[in-house]
């Protein structure tokens, strides 16, 4: 394993880096209605993110055709942006986001309520989002990364929630995907987290399951029971007092 600490210049950059990933979401929040389709939201946040001198970092990213992912109600992680996919009320969609600014990238997503939802849903989004913050408390200087990884783990048993194994947290840098993976439950790492580290942290937590398929698309990941399921994500540096979160408005 290879994990980069950043220096203070670096960790600046990543904050612009997120920064632009900030602006997308909060337009997103914005945008994500009944009857817009989830092309048009990446049509959006590939303006944003150009506007702001940046890169989509997802575009082209292993083949990725699209600038988010934007991936509805039973649909984990990895969906494609879609002419053909049209919000309507009730849904629920995550959108992942990353920014390649000056040679940085900043990663972040968050599930949005499209018009009313049900209280399964509402209680999903509430609980991942949690599960976030919980998991960021640990992100401190001489931590062990298995506690966050616990804190969203307990969480998640909290509200009775799948969690998402296959796929997790993340280092990030220079490249969307550095070391060290995270987890969202503990797997006994010895891990100790240091300062300048930079990593994503992301719960994905389901209604119903935790096993997850991918489509034939090669991309869309979805739960096997088809129920819905939750994604929020920062990218945070590791300080000695603790996470400071990369990917806000500056």
């Amino acid at each position: 394993m290879s994990i980069h600490r950043k220096s203070k210049y670096e960790v600046n950059l990543m904050k612009q880096a997120g920064n632009v990933v900030a602006l997308v979401h909060a337009a997103m929040k914005d945008a994500v209605k009944e009857g817009i389709t989830t092309k048009e939201l990446d049509e959006l946040a590939y303006k944003i993110i150009k506007s702001n001198k940046a890169d989509p970092t997802f575009l082209g990213y292993n083949g990725f055709p699209a600038t988010i992912c934007t991936s509805v109600n039973e649909q984990v992680v990895h969906g494609i942006p879609s002419k053909d996919v049209i919000l309507k009320n009730g849904d629920i969609i995550s959108i992942d986001v990353g920014a390649t600014l000056k040679g940085f990238v900043g990663d972040s997503a968050w599930t949005y309520p499209v018009g009313e939802i049900s209280d399964d849903k509402k209680m999903l989004l509430k609980a991942t989002e949690e599960a976030l913050f919980n998991g960021l408390k640990f992100m401190r200087t001489n931590e062990k990364i298995d506690n966050a990884a616990g804190a969203i783990e307990d969480t998640a048993k909290k509200y009775n929630l799948g969690i998402v194994r296959q796929y997790g947290g993340h280092g990030v840098g220079r490249v969307m995907h550095e070391d060290p993976f995270m987890f969202n439950y503990r797997v006994n790492s010895s891990l100790i987290l240091q300062r300048g580290m930079t990593i994503a942290v992301e719960p994905m937590l389901n209604l119903g399951t935790d096993e997850v398929e991918v489509l034939t698309d090669e991309w869309t990941v979805v739960t096997k029971d088809k129920k819905a399921s939750g994604h929020f994500e920062h990218t945070v540096h590791v300080t000695d007092d603790g996470a400071e979160i990369l990917t806000k408005l500056l």
